[in-house]
């Protein structure tokens, strides 16, 4: 019988995936909208975490709160607690920028924002199942 939880797991990992290549294609760009590359880091930090969540059958609510899934993870694995500091700035970035009227993430917080991204992802996938990691590792081909 197949483990439903991490399927579902995989299926935010694929979603996952997509929003770290839109954020590093983004912020590749010839002066880039850090504002969306920032959004789509937030959202891969996010996707990640909840995979993690979902393959532990383990509910969370709704929230953009990074440091809120990850003391949720802490639950299943207290290692988790060590991710709280690092993720946690990049939660403005779910809607922060989504509206004129505020300053934009520089490119330096984008490349940050990138870097924590790499760290959540090789730590959560180090506890996932190996399809899973497979799964997100496993990029599609490039047009």
């Amino acid at each position: 019988m197949a483990n439903d939880g991490l399927e579902f797991a995989i299926e935010w990992l694929q979603k996952a995936r997509n929003d770290w290549r839109s954020a590093r294609a983004l912020i590749a760009m010839e002066d880039p909208p850090t504002d969306a590359a920032a959004f789509h880091c937030q959202q891969t930090v996010e996707k990640i975490l909840k995979s993690f969540l979902v393959s532990h059958n383990q509910p969370f609510g709704k929230t953009h709160l990074l440091s809120s899934l990850c003391t949720v993870c802490a639950k299943i694995d207290g290692e988790f607690d060590g991710l709280i500091a690092r993720t946690a700035p990049l939660s403005q970035y779910a809607v922060r920028f989504r509206y004129p009227g505020v300053e934009l993430p520089t490119v330096d917080d984008v490349h940050e924002a990138l870097e924590v991204v790499a760290l959540v992802a090789e730590f959560v996938l180090q506890r996932l199942h190996g399809d899973a990691r497979r799964v997100f590792e496993s990029q599609p081909k490039e047009r």
